[in-house]
């Protein structure tokens, strides 16, 4: 995942509302949202090169998501950062005691942001930090750099979450996430990239030939433990190369036309 915006609301209706990017490489292969055939509790994309996710929810409540924190020029992680999401997924621990643990191992993997849940809490780590930290009821952003970090595409899809947050509708926020227009020059985080690439990586949805927005995901949980996740997956050049997928937490995976 490369942008997610959502909403941690504990006494709320509707407690989780998440709307994500994940950009990477075409060339990468990766399933598509649904339920994974070793694991049936657990519905996420699969990456298919070191069999990690980037965001997932399990029938148990639990839900992780992850961000790479960019950073040219730094060592590849031994280890691949999708194995702990799907780690978070697969366990018993709380959110806490996970990412306490987790503290112990980062000079494993290259700098993450990483969420975790239940239907109690909601815990982040900047692996540059090294603190896990409990968040409090609010509406967040979280890109390739610290949480909430005002990078102008984050500032944006944040503020349109929270434009519809009293009636989300998953139509609504794939809109927010389809949002091509890049951030003005004088506006640009300058992360180390080229010029022309930290324009092309300053907009919600990006689109290149080799490397882009891959899928788009709109996770909507309810107090009563259900929840609804909807992707829609992208090709290069941005073309919509799947059906959208919309994964009921009680029912099979079902396709309908792409919108």
């Amino acid at each position: 995942m490369c942008l997610i915006v959502f909403a941690w609301r504990p006494c709320h209706a509707l407690p989780l509302i998440v709307a994500a990017n994940r950009d990477e490489f075409h060339a990468r292969p990766s399933l598509p949202l649904g339920h994974w055939d070793d694991a049936p509790d657990i519905v996420a994309g699969r990456d298919l090169l070191a069999g990690g996710t980037w965001m997932g929810i399990s029938a148990a409540g639990r839900f992780a998501a992850l961000t790479n924190i960019r950073a040219p020029g730094t060592p590849a992680g031994a280890r691949s950062r999708g194995e702990l999401p799907e780690r978070y997924l697969r366990s018993a621990l709380s959110p806490q005691a996970y990412l306490s643990e987790l503290t112990g191992h980062l000079e494993h993997y290259s700098g993450f942001n990483l969420l975790v849940g239940d239907a109690r809490e909601l815990w982040y780590l900047n692996s540059k930090s090294a603190t896990p930290e409990r968040l409090q009821a609010g509406v967040y952003g979280l890109s390739n750099a610290a949480l909430n970090t005002p990078w102008p595409k984050l500032v944006r899809a944040r503020a349109e979450l929270q434009a519809s947050i009293d009636a989300p509708e998953v139509d609504t926020l794939l809109q927010v996430l389809s949002d091509p227009q890049p951030a003005a020059d004088g506006d640009m985080p300058s992360t180390g990239v080229p010029y022309e690439w930290e324009k092309k990586l300053s907009s919600v949805f990006i689109s290149s030939a080799d490397y882009g927005t891959r899928a788009s995901t709109v996770l909507i949980r309810r107090a009563d433990g259900s929840a609804h996740i909807t992707e829609r997956r992208f090709g290069p050049a941005g073309v919509l190369d799947q059906r959208r997928i919309d994964v009921p937490s009680s029912s099979q995976v079902s396709r309908s036309d792409p919108i």
